[in-house]
């Protein structure tokens, strides 16, 4: 078992909820995708069974491989990560595939992915590689521009297909110039430059006819679940992927239906994505659904003492950045779940069905250990013997002195 956990480097925390969320993911995908099974492939449910048993093996391994590498090799190629991120978004925008009227999938030799996963990840590269090269100057305002300028580039061009995913960036972001000791007051007009940016393309949108099939879909969401729609109540209709939603999680009590007892599946439009915390909840309980919120919430945590020990600035930024990111769309999507926020479709992280954002979580995952060994996280156990061996060299030194 030793030898074994040798070749996992970094924090031994991380791996292990790296490990949990695997087991739970394969475990509510197979359960959640049942009536999927049935409707499409004649009852075979072990065909998501075993797909995703691969996606999340595969990320897995992504994750093993990615953290090998050292975190150094990641700073210098952030700015090409972005500069191919800005690329693959504008080609899925002009050519990508179209699902419920916004492009966010590109297909590329037979494999499709959601290019705004890795935009999300390039951009936190970059930001954390500009924030550790300019600390010195950090508060100079054309310093702050250069990365504001990325920032808003990449979100614009998300903006029109994936609202939501476009403002989780950007407020993550603005949180880790914020850690990254960014003037209060750019930050200020940054936040209302976004506010005016979203409001211009609301307007032209209006004006012109461009995506504005998407400007109609937000409105629906927000006044859906705000409780009125042109003064009147949202029709059953409406409402009706949050009411499945709510009865999920109020049938599920303190310990649940049990694994693969849950009914909500049958009803819920995206019940292995988009709503698969609602899943967790109705099967395993307020104590599951507690348990997967603690996980993300102690990588939180985790993070905090890997930087709080770290003596390098890019690592600790990218580690920050990225658990940040995740930590948010996991509360996103467990917002969604409860009703707390509107539908946004964001995906729980490396616990949602899929191929591409399981990846990417797996990328993640490994960026976060890479980061972690630079910092020094697996280093604990190879200082003891050091200090040891030099111990007994000095006794060695005192006692040939001694017969000399």
């Amino acid at each position: 078992m030793n030898s074994l956990l040798r070749h996992f480097k970094g924090d031994p925390v991380i791996w292990a909820m790296l490990a949990v969320l695997s087991v739970v993911s394969i475990l509510v995908v197979y359960s959640a995708t049942g009536t999927l099974a049935y409707s499409k492939f004649h009852g075979e449910t072990y065909r998501f069974l075993l797909k995703q048993t691969g996606f999340v093996f595969s990320g897995m391994l992504i994750a093993y491989i990615v953290h090998l590498f050292d975190i150094r090799i990641y700073q210098k190629l952030s700015i090409v990560a972005v500069v191919v991120s800005v690329l693959l978004l504008l080609l899925t925008m002009a050519m990508g595939t179209n699902l419920n009227d916004a492009s966010r999938w590109l297909s590329i030799g037979g494999v499709t992915f959601q290019t705004s996963d890795i935009a999300k990840v390039a951009l936190i590269m970059y930001v954390s590689n500009m924030l550790a090269t300019h600390q010195n100057d950090i508060k100079d305002w054309r310093v702050y521009a250069k990365i504001a300028a990325v920032i808003g580039l990449v979100c614009v061009i998300i903006l029109p297909n994936n609202f939501s995913t476009a403002a989780m960036l950007g407020f993550v972001c603005m949180m880790l110039l914020f850690i990254g000791r960014v003037s209060v007051k750019h930050l200020a007009l940054t936040g209302v430059g976004a506010v005016v940016l979203v409001a211009v393309f609301v307007l032209v949108a209006q004006l012109t006819g461009f995506q504005k099939h998407r400007i109609a879909t937000w409105e629906k969401r927000y006044h859906t679940f705000m409780g009125d729609k042109d003064g009147a109540k949202p029709t059953k209709d409406d409402t009706f992927q949050a009411d499945q939603s709510k009865i999920a999680v109020a049938t599920g009590g303190v310990f649940g239906k049990g694994p693969g007892n849950s009914t909500q599946r049958n009803y819920l439009p995206h019940p292995y994505s988009d709503f698969i915390y609602a899943i967790i909840i109705e099967e395993y309980g307020l104590v599951g659904g507690f348990i997967i919120m603690l996980i993300y919430l102690a990588l939180l945590y985790r993070a905090g003492i890997i930087v709080k020990r770290s003596e390098k600035t890019y690592p600790a930024f990218l580690t920050m950045g990225l658990i940040l990111l995740m930590v948010v769309q996991a509360m996103i999507n467990m917002g969604v779940a409860v009703g707390f926020f509107p539908v946004t479709g964001q995906t729980l992280p490396f616990v949602s069905m899929g191929g591409s954002s399981i990846w990417v979580t797996g990328m993640v995952f490994g960026l976060i250990q890479s980061a972690n060994c630079k910092i020094g996280g697996d280093t604990t156990s190879k200082k003891e013997p050091k200090a040891a061996d030099e111990k007994q060299e000095k006794e060695l030194k005192e006692e040939l002195a001694h017969e000399s």
